[in-house]
Parts: C-alpha cells; structure tokens; sequence
C-alpha cells in the first residue's frame, strides 16, 4: 500500500519515486550529493518553490543552486536575517538595529543604528555569533499575518521604514520570517533554515562593516575589491537622498502620495543639471583634455549624458564633437566568431584599434581626418565625406562600453583624456534591511526602452540580460577605477515613473516562459512603489531616453 503512495517525478532528468505529500527539501537532501553547490530553491515548470514546500504531485523539478541568480539572491537575504538575529542575541532588549545601504563589489555595506560602535572586537563577535547559529541550523519558518499586524510588529522592532513601506500594500496578508524569535519582511524566497548559510565574512570599511558573499564558488567567499570611487558616489547619493527625506521607497510613496512629487522631481533635475555643469567645469580646466571618455553599463543613460555634458561644454566656451566608439566597428565579415562560432559584439577585438588610434593622434595634432560611419545594416564602416579637424576649443565626446579601457586609446597621451564612468547608483532602499539593486533599476529602463526603440518584448529583453552583465563584468567594471570622475544617473523618482510603462510589459509573459520568474519578481518589487504620471518630467531628463520625449537626439 506505500508504494501506491509513492508519486513520479523527474529531477534534472532523473526518474524518482518520492513520497507523496514530501517536502522539496527531502528530496534535495537525497539528492544533495548529485550537486557541486547546496541546493537552495526548486523549480517545476517556470515556477520557484522555497524546499520547505511540499512536492506538487507529479512534476520535472530543476534544483537551484547558488550559482543562480535566484539561489544567490536566497542566500543572501537569508544571511541578513542570519545577522540581524545575531544582533539581538549579542544585545538583547535592546533592538539593535543595522541599516543595510547598499552593495559594494560582493558584499552589502551595513551601518549599525546603535550606540555600540563597530570595532574590530564588534566585528569578531558579530562573526562568531553568527556562525554559532549556522551550527545550530535553526529554520526559518514562514507565517502569514495580516498586513496591520506586520506593520505593528515592525513599529515594536523599531523598523519603521518597514512600517512606512506596508501602508501602500493593497494585500491582507503577507509572508514574515521568523528565525528563533527575530522577525522580518523580505522580498523573495528564504534559505530553509541556518544550516544553509556557512559562507559569510565581515569586514570593518569605512564609518560600517562590510557583510561580504560567496559568488562564483559558494563554498568561499569571494575577493574584496572594492571600487573607493564608486563607494564615495554611492555614499554621496544616500547622504543627499536622506538630506531629501526620502531614504526608502516608502518615504518616496509618502511624497507622491501627499501630492508633493513635481518639488521632488524639480529638485532632482535641478541636482542633476547642477552636477553635470561642475563636471564640464572641470573638464574645462583640464585644457590638455581633447577626448572625453564616456563609459558604463546598460541603460545608464550614456547618451542622454553624453548630450547634456556636450551643452554644459559649450557653455564653457568649449566646441563639443560626439563620436561613437561603434563607428569604428571592424567589418563584420572580418571578425573572428568565439568558440561557440557566434561574433562577441561586445569585445574590445571587434573595434579596429589601430584605426582609432591613428585617426585621434593625427586630430591631436591638428590634422584633418575623415571619420567613419559604421552601417549596421550592411555590417561595413563606410566613409562618407565626414571630416574633422580639432581647433584649439574642439574637444571629441566619445561614448562607447571601452572608453575607459587604455587598450582602446593606447598611442594617446594620458593628458589628452579625460575619462568619466557613468551608472545608474541608486539612491533608494525598500526598506533597512533590503537595498534596492542597481542592476534592476537598470533593467527596468532597458526594457522600457527596448519595446519603445527596438520593437523587443520583455521577454526578449530579459533572455539576454545574463549576456549583456557578463559582457559588462568583463569589459566595463573592471575599468571603472580607472576613471577620472563618476557620475551617477539615478533618479530618485524614476522607478515610480518606468512602473507605469515596465508592469504591462511584463504582464504580457506567459506562465510557460523562461523568462516568466524574473518579470514575476519584477512585478513584485515594482508593486512597492506607488505610480507616478510622466507629465512633469522635462523633456531633457535623462529619464525621457528611456520613456520617450526627449527633445535630443537619443
């Protein structure tokens, strides 16, 4: 009669019988030694599932491990909570709490809201007492309370930016974790209990600490390489986003709910045009500067950029000149493919190096040169009777992913450039223990912009995201120290503004997607902030590149 009980499944391929009515979580036990990496997550069709979850009936079930995207961002939160109750234990009845502010290279940097200071001694106890817990593999079990109830729990922890964000929830009742008596609010799927979270590190940085992340091995954490740069633009934006009153995504809520959004979108274009003008006035003080290099990652609004620097030089008494780094395109017949026989757009290799090179140290010195055109459509440069000269005023603005890469301009005198990374850093958080991520406030503006300028569904859009960050780690960030200025492109309202164009977008995915689990934790991230109508927005924000109406060429 057991054996009647006994359901089929297939796990990555695998025929097993498993007991009806079983958790995700027996059967990854089972299975663990199959896997390099702990299982995490499980996946039927398109679908994820926490392991503590009971097996669907008959099924083709996919394990996930840290080495996705989804089982990494489950550990990771699950490690927040692993330190937020070692917290508590370290000082009880008092609720301490740490203000987690954003990410830096593998890790979150954390500010302690407490009277104790973070010391060395702090920093050891924090890690020994955390990997006490992970010893005593305590679960974090899941509950369902009412959505008031939640908010009054958080109100006694003191998590009032937790509080704040649960006004604007429409649902009755959400998920809390609880780990031994410490609950919290997060925003996707928990590792099933303390067991899970051996790999952590933490390190003292700046005026906090540093709670520091296995990535591509989860058996050990990886390498602190810090951009300095990055951190101090970051710091700067969060200093002002709390100068604004407006740290979190509930602060941003209470604004355009109180019908107070247009001050705050005035002010951050204000900020914004304010930061460019210093920047060309730095640049202008530079007069040995004839070539600014513009690089960043996807959607961080380089052109718009690139064409609001350009006015600000002028008014400088400077004579800007755009160029694409894309006109200089080796022949697409003449590429070498990559192993897998496919052409890497995106390699330094496929620009014609010496060409450039030639052509900016014969403008340098004063030459005429005839500039290429690249033609996508027939994947040839072309040379189409452009030419240029560079006067004592001239300067070329030239934007392109190697820009910061001295590979690129190698024959050019480091004087000659000046170089400027551009990404979109956010300044929000949801709430004190969960940062709003860069990369999807990135890919949110990709996909906007794609269905608008490309005709490309979301579904397209996020089928090749994984391509376009691998390219990103490969050929920008690992450059971005080198720059010369950073300039952050994030606005403080605009995930309020591209919710209004992204949500139907991402509702057109079908559950039979691949692509269906990332736009359902875009929907759900995207429904914490309330919407905000574009009408206000300027027709020379570097938001319009990505909703449209821009009056520049973008």
């Amino acid at each position: 009669m057991e054996d009647m009980k006994d359901i089929c499944v297939k796990v990555d391929g695998r025929e097993e019988k498993v007991r009806a009515g079983c958790t995700f979580q027996e059967l990854a036990k089972k299975d663990q030694h199959f896997y390099d990496e702990d299982i995490l997550l499980a996946k039927v069709g398109n679908k994820l599932y926490e392991l503590t979850r009971k097996i669907p009936g008959e099924c083709d079930i996919k394990f996930l491990t840290g080495l996705d995207n989804n089982g990494r961002r489950t550990y990771r939160r699950s490690v927040v909570l692993l330190m937020q109750k070692a917290l508590d234990n370290l000082f009880p009845g008092e609720n301490p709490d740490v203000n987690i502010r954003h990410s830096l290279d593998q890790g979150y940097y954390c500010l302690l809201e407490s009277d104790h200071k973070v010391t060395a001694d702090f920093i050891k106890k924090l890690k020994a007492e955390m990997n006490r817990l992970v010893k005593q593999d305590l679960p974090l079990k899941k509950y369902s309370i009412h959505t008031d109830e939640a908010r009054r729990i958080f109100h006694e922890e003191r998590l009032f930016d937790k509080e704040r964000l649960l006004r604007y929830r429409t649902s009755s009742n959400i998920n809390v974790y609880d780990l031994d008596g410490c609950l919290d609010y997060f925003y996707g799927y928990m590792a099933p209990s303390t067991g899970y979270l051996k790999c952590f590190d933490l390190k003292l940085y700046d005026e906090g600490y540093m709670l520091l992340f296995p990535y591509r091995d989860m058996k050990k954490v990886a390498p602190f390489e810090p951009s300095r740069k990055l951190f101090d633009i970051q710091k700067r934006a969060a200093e002002w986003s709390t100068l604004m009153n407006i740290p979190t995504v509930g602060a941003l809520n209470d604004v355009i709910s109180s019908g107070n959004s247009l001050k705050t979108i005035l002010m951050q274009e204000a900020l914004m045009e304010q930061r460019i003008g210093k920047l060309a006035e730095e640049i202008a003080h530079h007069e040995s500067a004839k070539f600014i290099m513009i690089a960043g990652p996807s959607s961080s609004g380089k052109t718009t950029f690139s064409y609001r620097l350009s006015i600000q030089l002028m008014a400088q008494g400077l004579h800007p000149h755009p160029l694409s780094l894309d006109d200089y395109y080796i022949d697409r017949d003449k590429m070498i493919p990559g192993p897998d026989g496919k052409l890497d757009l995106e390699s330094i290799d496929g620009i014609d190096i010496e060409q450039f090179n030639k052509d900016m140290t014969a403008l340098l010195n004063g030459e005429v040169v005839d500039m290429p055109s690249f033609n996508f459509k027939r994947g040839k440069r072309e040379y189409r009777g452009k030419k240029m000269q560079l006067g004592p005023d001239d300067v070329l603005v030239i934007e392109g992913i190697h820009g910061l890469n001295d590979k690129l301009s190698y024959t050019l005198p480091k004087e000659s450039k000046f170089k400027i990374y551009i990404s979109a850093l956010t300044q929000l958080s949801i709430d004190e223990h969960n940062p709003l991520s860069t990369t999807d406030g990135r890919l949110i503006r990709r996909i906007v912009r794609d269905a608008r300028t490309r005709g490309s569904d979301a579904e397209e859009t996020l089928g090749m995201w994984d391509s376009v960050r691998a390219g990103e780690e490969k050929n920008i960030f690992p450059f971005q120290e080198s720059c010369d200025a950073m300039f952050n492109s994030a606005l403080i309202y605009e995930m309020s503004v591209l919710k209004l164009y992204a949500v139907p977008l991402l509702m057109e995915i079908r559950e039979d997607s691949p692509a269906y689990p990332e736009a359902k934790r875009l929907l759900k991230l995207l429904d914490y902030f309330l919407p905000l109508a574009p009408d206000a927005v300027n027709n020379t924000s570097l938001l319009r590149e990505f909703i449209g109406g821009s009056v520049l060429k973008v």
